[in-house]
């Protein structure tokens, strides 16, 4: 007997990333795409979600809500701000978990994002990619260990020319946790004139945006004598995308609660 398939929806399924998802899925064997959603405005409503993500015909037409004879086992939201909290709603009302990869949420959207939690499964981060949260916990490692022992800190971010904030919330999360680890209150988000010598109480905060470059995060942490350098660079967007299946497959038909990436990787 084959072990059932994890019912997946999509929301966003006509953007970039929601095309990688969508045939991603198709082509893992653990899953099967039961709804692909997005903004009821998309010209690509009514069309196979299959045929969009260049993979042939999925059986799954985009829809601008999810239909209410579908129960998926767990809905991946990859849109913007506003489409995952109208998302957020419906999966809190049916009690569908749901994988929130969306970013650039205000403070009060986050708020919302953890407060569904107490109706469905929610597992919300500031990146999909493995490595990405692997490297959260070696940089807290990194901060506790080396808090009061000289290390000036800063982290550069490297992203294509279309993003459209800056720094990226990657780093803004890296330098998050990078002052929890060594109390260090200040972000300073670059640097010119004559600013005097660099303080120990800031991180040093650079965003650089050139051509199709899909992200890169460096966090630097250097004393007088040596230097330490955590970077990840992530060379297709398939990594969230593979990340946020992941993740999908993690949270399918768990109880109501907030869970994260790190929970994925067993850390």
């Amino acid at each position: 007997m084959s072990a059932m398939k994890i019912k997946i929806a999509i929301n966003g399924a006509c953007g970039r990333m929601g095309q990688r998802l969508v045939a991603l899925a198709k082509e893992d064997p653990e899953l099967v795409l039961v709804a692909a959603i997005d903004n009821p405005k998309h010209p690509n409503i009514g069309k196979d979600a299959g045929d969009l993500a260049g993979v042939g015909p999925a059986g799954v037409l985009v829809t601008p809500e999810l239909p209410l004879s579908v129960t998926p086992d767990v809905l991946i939201d990859f849109s913007t701000p506003e489409g995952s909290l109208e998302i957020l709603k419906v999966c809190e009302g049916r009690k569908i978990p749901i994988v929130v990869a969306t970013t650039g949420h205000t403070h009060e959207e986050r708020a919302i994002i953890e407060a569904a939690a107490h109706e469905t499964a929610v597992l919300f981060s500031p990146s999909m990619s493995l490595v990405v949260n692997l490297l959260f916990k070696m940089v807290a490692d990194a901060g506790t260990a080396l808090k009061g022992k000289g290390f000036d800190v800063e982290i550069v971010e490297r992203h294509h020319r279309f993003k459209k904030d800056s720094p990226s919330g990657t780093a803004m999360h890296f330098a998050k946790i990078v002052q929890q680890a060594m109390a260090i209150p200040d972000l300073q988000h670059g640097r010119e004139g004559l600013l005097g010598e660099r303080p120990a109480t800031e991180i040093g905060m650079h965003a650089i945006r050139a051509g199709d470059n899909v992200g890169e995060h460096t966090i630097i942490f250097s004393a007088l004598g040596e230097t330490m350098e955590l970077v990840h660079k992530g060379y297709s967007r398939d990594s969230y995308a593979r990340g946020a299946l992941s993740a999908a497959k993690f949270l399918a038909n768990r109880p109501a609660g907030k869970y994260t990436m790190a929970d994925v990787l067993g850390l």
